[in-house]
């Protein structure tokens, strides 16, 4: 297990001002990794949700699942989601976040990447009922993917970071505020890959 290491603080003097970014590139062993992947892939309920994109519904460019505490429904692009229940891996990884960054979550958004051709676009997360200053823990297992953040006013403030199988980045503080961030498309002959976004919705 590696330790999180700060890739970017709140305020600080580093290229990418108003964001706080924590990154461990094998949080997981591989063979934890190789596991977790193998259990989601075959026993999550996949679906292909749909999104509003430019005024009308489309299939989102991935297969996902909402999974959380009771409750803890979410919208996204005009559609709400009600939380399936936790599987037992996922509810052991929440507890493990948990304990090392001081934090609950009782949410996660998986999505399942079947190849290059399933991205992620622009966007932040950054809905009323995240919060105004949100954690988000995103685990990433799979293939190797290109993870792109882009400041909302200043565009030429960017970072990239290649998310490997079994690692964890952290994006906390006012990111979601003044950032934008998306997995592109690629070309290349690339892998599966599942992404696992932990959160805390804020229930009423």
């Amino acid at each position: 297990m590696s330790v999180l290491r700060v890739l970017a603080t709140n305020g600080g003097d580093d290229a990418l001002p108003g964001a706080e970014l924590w990154f461990a590139p094998d949080w997981l062993q591989a063979r934890q990794a190789d596991a977790l992947f193998a259990e989601l892939r075959d026993s999550i309920e996949w679906e292909t949700h749909r999104i509003r994109l430019f005024g009308r519904e489309v299939d989102s460019p991935r297969r996902s699942s909402w999974i959380g505490d009771e409750g803890a429904s979410y919208t996204y692009s005009g559609t709400r989601f009600q939380p399936r229940p936790w599987p037992q891996a996922l509810a052991d990884v929440r507890r493990r976040l948990a304990h090392e960054l001081g934090c609950e979550f009782n949410s996660v958004l998986a999505n399942r990447y079947r190849n290059g051709r399933d991205y992620m676009g622009w966007h932040s997360d950054n809905e009323s009922a995240l919060g105004p200053r949100p954690i988000i823990a995103s685990l990433s297992l799979g293939a190797t993917r290109r993870f792109v953040l882009r400041h909302r006013q200043q565009l030429s403030q960017k970072f990239e970071l290649s998310l490997t199988h079994g690692s964890l980045l952290v994006m906390r503080g006012d990111t979601q505020a003044n950032y934008r961030h998306g997995l592109p498309r690629t070309a290349r002959p690339v892998g599966e890959r599942i992404n696992l976004t932990f959160r805390m919705i804020v229930l009423p």
